[in-house]
């Protein structure tokens, strides 16, 4: 089925809105994502690129949730997620990830964060990775 929305998506230039909790199906079909937490975007990006080098912790923690078919990879140890899951019903103020977040500050509980920009890529962080690797 998978095939066939990619082979259709590519004869007749169509567009999808193609929404899974499936990383590994999702890197095959989009040429874009967006990723969200508890109905907030965190970070837009081409696939390739945002796969390689999230730019939002969430998505990093995702991206290193995928199963690899490497067993040599397998046996790196991976950060965990702590911190309190928050309620989709009651989210928290602030950033929704900020209960869950290493990199979380005091800002990040009291305030949305703002949108920024990295070339094409859009993430909802204040801190991104980017800012901290650079």
């Amino acid at each position: 089925m998978l095939n066939l929305l990619k082979d259709l998506q590519e004869e007749y230039k169509l567009t999808y809105l193609f929404i899974s909790h499936d990383l590994s199906v999702v890197k095959f079909i989009a040429d874009r994502v967006c990723v969200m937490f508890l109905g907030s975007i965190c970070e837009i990006g081409d696939t390739e690129s945002l796969y390689a080098h999230p730019l939002h912790p969430y998505t990093r923690f995702l991206m290193n949730a995928i199963p690899k078919a490497d067993p040599h990879l397998r046996t790196k140890e991976k950060e965990l997620l702590v911190g309190e899951i928050p309620s989709p019903v009651n989210p928290p103020s602030g950033c929704k990830f900020h209960t869950r977040c290493p990199y979380a500050q005091e800002i990040c509980g009291k305030e949305q964060p703002p949108c920024k920009r990295f070339g094409d890529r859009t993430v909802f962080c204040h801190f991104p990775l980017e800012s901290a690797e650079q």
